[in-house]
């Protein structure tokens, strides 16, 4: 008999910010709702009287929160519904929770074996998708001269991001997010809560992470291109 095991604080707290952004997100069809949500932008705790009545509720009643945490459940119940009424149909439901990955990834078998490394996609499907990888994609699936327009706009943006305390983040960040959705990149609204909320203690490693995967996917794509040209050319030119 297998007895599972118990799970994290940290898991059981990426379980209750799933379930947040979903009933976020379903309450926003409601004009109100999104209206005292949409209010909230760019405004401090101590201004956005209308959202206490929706966001409270969802704040960890079991500890003390700072108030970096309240800000990100105020601050991302604002830009999901900064959208337009018709977006929230009901096939827009966020992805459930994934299930708690073990905490430490296995390793090879064999005595000394070096442990196993996760490719992006594994890595994104456990921990969602930073805003540095949702700002590369973007870019990479705009078409031609759009995508240098981009490139450009996505880097400049980032790089503004990665310099920003707290506050700044909270007031640069809506515009971040109007321009991924008018790009068609939806953001992964859980772990972009969860960055926000550790951004005093660890912004650095935070900003080194957005970086790395934002040039990452942009080069990778890139390298893929060249790749496929390089195999055209010799297709081309074979007898």
């Amino acid at each position: 008999m297998t007895i599972p095991s118990p799970r994290t604080a940290a898991g059981l707290r990426r379980e209750h910010l799933h379930k947040y952004v979903a009933w976020v997100t379903d309450a926003c069809r409601d004009p109100g709702t999104r209206s005292a949500l949409r209010a909230g932008l760019r405004r401090d705790l101590d201004h956005v009287r209308p959202m206490h009545r929706i966001v409270a509720p969802w704040l960890p009643r079991h500890r003390r929160v700072s108030e970096t945490e309240e800000r990100a459940f105020y601050l991302v119940a604002s830009m999901i519904a900064d959208r337009p009424r018709h977006t929230f149909t009901a096939e827009d439901e966020p992805a459930e929770a994934p299930e708690e990955a073990p905490p430490t990834t296995p390793a090879a078998d064999g005595p000394g074996a070096a442990p196993v490394r996760e490719d992006e996609d594994t890595w994104s499907e456990r921990w969602g998708r930073s805003l540095g990888h949702c700002l590369a994609q973007a870019v990479v699936e705009g078409p031609g001269r759009e995508r240098e327009m981009r490139i450009s706009n996505a880097e400049a943006r980032l790089h503004l991001l990665t310099r920003q305390s707290a506050a700044g983040l909270h007031r640069h960040l809506p515009a971040t997010v109007r321009y991924l959705r008018q790009t068609g990149i939806d953001v992964d609204w859980v772990r972009l809560m969860e960055d926000l909320i550790a951004w005093p203690a660890l912004s650095g490693r935070i900003s080194r992470r957005w970086l790395q995967d934002y040039y990452r996917k942009t080069n990778e794509t890139q390298r893929n291109k060249s790749d496929q040209a390089d195999e055209n050319a010799l297709l081309d030119n074979a007898p």
